[in-house]
């Protein structure tokens, strides 16, 4: 059963990356050139806001199941495994509507500023904060059960 459990994370982290190496072919995302070159001069790109908002909650979809699965399969918790998927939501809810206005007021409040806040909704960088995070918590439990 390690084995199987160990497997399933590390398909769940090809998943991660096969999203973001097929970014451009899976999801509409006109803004990767102006991103991806860090060239402002590139000029603002139009859009439709109906499918890159759809394109960006496929993603985050995408990136919180392959996150739960590496969650609960490294920690096997289901209670942890949700506090993770919450924590994801959390901050996915924080950070796109601060992002769609980035995109709204064509990244005037900075290129920078934008960028990052980009990397959040379309990278599941809180995962590489829950993980050591649920690691600590779980050396904690078990040095107090140890003491008791």
């Amino acid at each position: 059963m390690k084995i199987l459990s160990w497997l399933l994370v590390v398909l769940s982290i090809a998943g991660l990356i096969s999203v973001r190496v097929l970014e451009d072919q899976i999801f509409y995302d006109p803004f990767l050139k102006y991103f991806h070159e860090a060239d402002k001069q590139t000029g603002y790109t139009e859009f439709q806001w109906g499918r890159l908002i759809l394109s960006h909650l496929l993603r985050f979809l995408l990136n919180l199941l392959f996150s739960c699965i590496i969650i609960h399969f490294i920690f096997k918790n289901k209670n942890w495994t949700l506090q993770g998927a919450a924590l994801i939501c959390i901050v996915f809810a924080i950070t796109f509507p601060i992002y769609l206005y980035c995109v709204f007021t064509k990244f005037e409040i900075g290129f920078l500023f934008s960028f990052y806040m980009r990397r959040f909704v379309i990278q599941p960088l809180i995962l590489l904060l829950i993980i050591p995070l649920f690691y600590y918590r779980k050396q904690m439990l078990l040095r107090t059960n140890s003491q008791q």
